[in-house]
């Protein structure tokens, strides 16, 4: 029997040690493919019939055979109008997606609210210094919080929509607050025939029935910060007397999973070196019934500790184009697989994106300080470097209309030059400009992955 059981566990490690080797491998191929060699277009391998990116629209193209090899050729003498003469005969070319003026005085439709700057947890990483945005620990009031659902709601019409997220530290440390500012926000919303939709993101420690029943009654979208089993997850997301919130967590949020129908309960996993075999995790949480699970590489630590470097960024890569041949896999099987990173891909390119900006920040979306203070995002909050006014004097339309000119894809290098902008946007604002462009290879090469994987998707069910 030992002999019977250790022979299927050689053949197992044998199994999982070749399936690495191939995604190794489609992950250095991936690389080569999304080297940057025109800021137009990009050709992709994928399979016997060739690919075309063009950047202009975000449009992927199927190439004939005979027509990549002359494109390529052109391609390869640099011969630019050429190309656009042939692309244009093809109808595939014909004018700018794009507007290369920045968008000026946005109005507002988001609002993330730093309900309490605050947080019982020690995590590693943490981009808000546990909690605090590097002040001391405060909970916003509830006239600040009015003042947030006026401010949002006061240049909405009937039937326009409107976010309202909650944000920490850890926010169920103000959950009065939370709970009169939703109700607060239903009401005004509900009296101008306004839309308005909730989320919040929480560690999940601090997670009760009340919580639950109020979530579900109103319709939440819950993210639960969660990275990885309870090895990693204790390691990185400990509590502040140094034990572990693993298990704390998961007996909190299985009533909450068990509950989801208005509802919607979601994992944020972030990758770090310490819990980057991500595959495994990803099919464990699904498992758990999460609505989607998404992967965040850590690109920007408080203290720089634990980010991911090329390396180990290629690594990761390795891992989710394992995650996302899973989702392709279950996609053609016609059944659920909510791997959000490549939920949001395929949208992506679905719409053919081609967005001047990689998120709403410091456009219509803001984050408001615990006392009142505009800031491009949640990650700003207490950050001069993304401040946009405050509710008392009103958004600051210099600070934030010269954020947007810089911010514009078209003005950010190298990516500008970047066949993939259009699609990327130009990466995270505060993980860009506090540590710079780290992982551009790696962003560039999971869209090669996602593009193959798309056209792959798409060929096949077109034949059905």
């Amino acid at each position: 029997m030992n002999n019977i059981l250790n022979s299927s566990k050689k053949h197992k490690m044998n199994t999982i040690s070749n399936q690495k080797s191939i995604y190794d491998q489609l992950a250095r191929q991936a690389i080569l493919d999304s080297k940057p060699s025109n800021k137009e277009y990009n050709f992709i391998n994928s399979g016997r019939e060739p690919l075309l990116f063009i950047t202009n629209g975000s449009r992927l193209l199927r190439l004939p055979v005979d027509v990549r090899g002359p494109l390529q050729k052109l391609q390869s003498h640099n011969e630019k109008s050429l190309i656009d003469t042939l692309l244009l005969s093809y109808q595939k070319y014909e004018h700018e997606f794009i507007d290369p003026t920045p968008v000026q005085n946005p109005k507002t439709y988001a609002l993330s609210l730093a309900i309490a700057q605050s947080c019982n947890l020690g995590c590693s990483y943490c981009y808000a210094a546990q909690g605090g945005f590097g002040g001391a620990s405060k909970m916003m009031d509830v006239e600040t919080a009015k003042q947030s659902i006026d401010f949002i709601l006061n240049d909405k019409v009937e039937g326009e929509k409107i976010q309202i997220s909650f944000m920490g530290g850890e926010p169920l440390m103000n959950r009065k607050g939370i709970q009169s500012t939703t109700i607060y926000a239903q009401n005004q919303a509900q009296a101008k025939g306004v839309e308005v939709n909730f989320s919040i993101t929480t560690n999940g420690t601090l997670i009760r029935t009340e919580d639950i029943l109020f979530f579900e009654k109103h319709g939440f979208a819950v993210t639960i910060s969660l990275d990885g089993g309870k090895e990693e997850h204790d390691l990185q997301r400990p509590m502040k007397n140094g034990k572990g919130s693993f298990n704390l967590i998961l007996k909190n949020i299985e009533p909450m999973l068990r509950s989801q129908s208005k509802m919607q309960v979601s994992a944020r996993i972030t990758v770090t070196p310490q819990n980057i075999n991500v595959s495994e995790t990803l099919q464990n949480f699904i498992d758990l019934g999460f609505h989607s699970v998404g992967l965040s590489p850590l690109l920007n630590a408080n203290d720089h500790h634990n980010e991911l470097n090329g390396e180990q960024l290629e690594h990761l890569l390795s891992e989710m184009i394992a995650c996302g041949l899973a989702f392709e896999k279950a996609v053609l099987q016609g059944k659920a697989y909510p791997f959000l990173n490549m939920m949001n891909a395929y949208k992506e390119i679905e719409k053919n994106t081609h967005k001047p900006y990689p998120c709403g920040a410091g456009a219509g979306y803001l984050g408001v300080s615990a006392e009142g203070d505009f800031a491009a995002c949640h990650r700003f909050v207490n950050d001069d470097k993304g401040a946009m006014g405050s509710l008392s004097a009103g958004i600051d339309s210099l600070k934030q209309n010269k954020w947007l000119e810089e911010r514009h894809v078209l003005n950010q290098k190298p990516c500008h030059q970047c066949w993939a902008r259009f699609l990327c946007g130009g990466g995270c604002h505060h993980e860009i400009i506090d540590n710079g462009r780290t992982a551009c290879e790696f962003i560039r090469s999971w869209l090669t992955f996602c593009l193959q994987s798309y056209d792959r998707v798409t060929k096949f069910t077109a034949v059905q």
